[in-house]
């Protein structure tokens, strides 16, 4: 592991030379960033409020929120810097949280982004998501890709096998929320993907300051949006959470190209 005050672009050039997709720990007075040896950023921490959302990408993934409310078991596929899993635990206390990360040289970093210890609510497993997700035992109410590497987002995090894998994984009400990279000339594929495996019931948030897209894809062959139902419970939740839940619904609304 490697920690250092955040570089200049120059550094980051350095880094791509001599290193290849391990983690590393950048800092300033304010902000802890996880890094893949680029200037990429995985994850943000602002010391100030350790267990807060600092990437506008991450406060839009809880937009699962507007179609599952009380998550009993949320399968987090990707630890990174632990933003997801860290508000998750604190902020849900009657769910299970099962973080999992292939990587153990990202997980070696859960005590500088202040990542709880493994309880009997909160869990983080070193394991292949494809192979985990193949379980015919698992059984969640939301599940968060966010897992990415030095390269990107692996192709087989957005393979159709695994979607349908995670459709089988979810209970009867579940919920998928993806983060899909903004740099990603695929990811109307991956959409796509989705729409067939979850029958259309799937839509999509472009989260302020960022080229990623978040995609939520539900399960119940039964759901229809209720835009004006949707719009309530986003003001509800969003005041209740700290979070900016109407621009979510906004956007799903209008589904706007993928490629605006």
């Amino acid at each position: 592991m490697t920690k250092r005050i955040l570089p200049a672009i120059s550094d980051f050039v350095q880094l791509l030379v001599h290193g290849a997709g391990k983690p590393c720990v950048y800092e300033d007075h304010e902000v802890r960033r996880l890094h893949f040896d680029s200037g990429v950023v995985q994850s943000s921490m602002r010391k100030s409020a350790p267990f807060a959302l600092d990437l506008s990408y991450t406060e839009a993934m809880m937009g699962f929120l507007l179609f599952n409310a009380e998550p009993r078991h949320i399968l987090i596929v990707g630890l990174g810097g632990g933003s997801l899993s860290k508000f998750c635990y604190h902020r849900f206390p009657q769910a299970r949280i099962t973080t999992l990360e292939i990587d153990p040289a990202v997980i070696a970093l859960r005590e500088e982004f202040l990542i709880p210890a493994d309880d009997e609510r909160f869990r983080v497993v070193q394991a292949d998501a494809c192979e985990y997700l193949a379980r015919a035992d698992l059984q969640a109410d939301v599940i968060l890709l966010d897992g990415y590497d030095a390269a990107g987002l692996p192709a087989s995090l957005c393979a159709e096998p695994f979607y349908a894998n995670c459709w089988q994984a979810l209970t009867e009400d579940g919920v998928l929320a993806a983060n899909l990279w903004g740099g990603s000339p695929e990811r109307g594929v991956y959409v796509d993907r989705l729409n067939r495996i979850f029958d259309g019931r799937v839509w999509w948030t472009r989260p302020c300051n960022s080229r990623n897209l978040v995609v939520f894809a539900v399960k119940s062959e039964h759901y229809y949006p209720q835009w004006s139902r949707l719009t309530a419970r986003a003001k509800t939740l969003g005041e209740r959470y700290g979070l900016d839940l109407g621009r979510v619904v906004t956007d799903m609304r209008e589904r706007k190209d993928l490629d605006e």
